[in-house]
């Protein structure tokens, strides 16, 4: 869809539509409430203000590539429709196909309470069945208010069951890594990735001194990350999932990543809304499958 196709589905004083220099297109969101910015490549969110705050609630690296075929490092990156490496060692990107792929805007909406929602989609085409041979129609539903809400929606168009992996990926910026925990996860076990997979309990907050890259398993109840550096807690719901993905890269594999500032590391965290590791996720045909995760600065 180009810019012009694209005004269809503005809303005057709360949303529209621009063409940045390296040729994407962004839905710019300013409410009451909040500012956001949504790449409908990637159909990733890339900002998110309230009003009454200075700071932003994700991290974007002043590297990232804005290329076809390339994922923007930062946002919310949507991993699907598997996590993490390719599950059939067939060569295929890590994090899926659609991450780096143009969506569709198909709705955009103001709400009562003062929030705006933009809905983008993606269906099968004949390149996505030579990576993945399913039909299906993927949404992701973005509502921007007093919090951020994403929820990415798996229909299963075809005659057979499917059977995903999939995550939010999302990059959270934070003030200084050393001064940062993870709340919620206490007594929680974990796949340790920089530990050959290593089973371990989570003892206390998280916190972060090395290259952290773990999958938490049966996650109840919902996160926050208190980050006294920038004064202010994230607070995550998701629901549709039982894992968690905590990832930082550090020290040696950010300076290995042409897309991310050596330094780039003190300043972010990932923590994913997934279903990831031992939860998958089959969807019977002709059904949909909801993951839902909502963000609030306090």
């Amino acid at each position: 869809m180009n810019i012009d196709e694209l005004s269809r589905y503005e809303i005057d004083g709360e949303l529209q539509f621009i063409e940045i220099e390296h040729g994407f297109i962004y839905a710019e969101i300013n409410n009451a409430l909040a500012h956001a910015t949504v790449s409908t490549y990637s159909g990733q969110v890339l900002s998110y203000r309230p009003k009454d705050r200075q700071d932003d609630l994700l991290f974007v690296s002043d590297k990232a590539y804005y290329e076809d075929g390339k994922a923007i490092k930062g946002g919310i990156p949507v991993c699907w429709p598997w996590f993490g490496a390719d599950p059939e060692n067939q060569g295929r990107s890590a994090h899926g196909f659609v991450r780096n792929r143009q969506w569709q805007v198909t709705g955009s909406e103001s709400l009562a309470d003062g929030s705006t929602k933009i809905v983008m989609s993606m269906t099968d085409n004949a390149a996505t069945r030579a990576l993945w041979p399913h039909p299906f129609r993927l949404d992701i539903e973005i509502t921007v208010g007093n919090s951020l809400r994403v929820e990415l929606v798996t229909h299963n168009t075809g005659n057979e069951s499917i059977t995903i992996s999939q995550a939010l990926h999302t990059y959270f910026r934070v003030g200084d890594i050393g001064k940062v925990r993870v709340l919620g996860l206490d007594g929680t076990q974990y796949l340790d990735k920089t530990n050959d997979a290593a089973r371990m309990t989570q003892s206390g907050p998280v916190t972060i001194s090395g290259e952290v890259d773990r999958i938490y398993t049966d996650v109840t109840g919902d996160l926050s990350i208190d980050d006294s550096s920038l004064g202010r807690r994230i607070l995550i719901a998701s629901s549709g999932c039982s894992t968690a993905v905590v990832w930082n890269p550090w020290v040696e594999v950010a300076a290995s990543m042409a897309d991310l500032d050596d330094d780039d590391y003190r300043h972010m965290l990932c923590v994913e809304t997934a279903n990831a590791g031992p939860e998958t996720v089959e969807i019977a045909a002709g059904n949909a499958y909801r993951l839902t995760a909502e963000y609030t600065i306090r």
